[in-house]
């Protein structure tokens, strides 16, 4: 909702990667802006969520396509806005914090969380944000020492929830370029 010089190509650019056929994903801030590419609103969240938190996984098959046979995970969290759900869109996930953590039109995944996180960019981030983690600090917004507790095994796990739906994300590819 910036209103940054970039962001209306960018969503024009969206709006024709889907009309084209061409699967999208985006993470975060390109979960907002494919919501907003295809007439949802983004708008602030009531809190901001910040560092690690159960996402819970709706029930039923689309979910499952995306993410396998698990209720939940351990999904990785900073902002501080969200989206609404497109027209047609099926919702896949959410947490305590946010109603919409991910959804899906066909091929294209929105993603309020971050699955795509490593160790370093969580350290990165960590240190970057550390006014902001301060600023913020309560239920929804986890401190550095207890984002950076258990990294290692918290990344691992989440890697292999990613490698699921990059695999389901990269089929959609396949499809749509024979």
């Amino acid at each position: 909702n910036d209103p940054l010089p970039w962001i209306a190509p960018a969503l024009a650019l969206i709006r024709d990667a889907v009309a084209r056929g061409v699967p999208v994903i985006g993470h975060c801030l390109g979960g907002q802006l494919l919501a907003k590419a295809l007439g949802a609103r983004v708008e602030s969240s009531p809190v901001r969520e910040i560092g690690w938190g159960t996402v819970t996984l709706e029930p039923g098959a689309p979910a499952r396509e995306w993410f396998g046979e698990r209720a939940d995970f351990l999904g990785f969290h900073w902002h501080g806005e969200t989206f609404a759900l497109p027209a047609g869109a099926v919702s896949l996930a959410a947490s305590r914090w946010c109603r919409h953590q991910a959804f899906a039109i066909g091929p294209h995944l929105g993603l309020q969380c971050h699955i795509e996180m490593t160790a370093r960019m969580v350290r990165i981030w960590t240190r970057g944000g550390s006014r902001e983690l301060r600023e913020h600090a309560g239920a929804s917004v986890q401190q550095a020492a207890r984002i950076l507790a258990g990294l290692e095994a918290r990344i691992e796990r989440l890697n292999t929830l990613a490698d699921r739906g990059y695999t389901r994300w990269l089929s959609g590819c396949r499809d749509a370029h024979g």
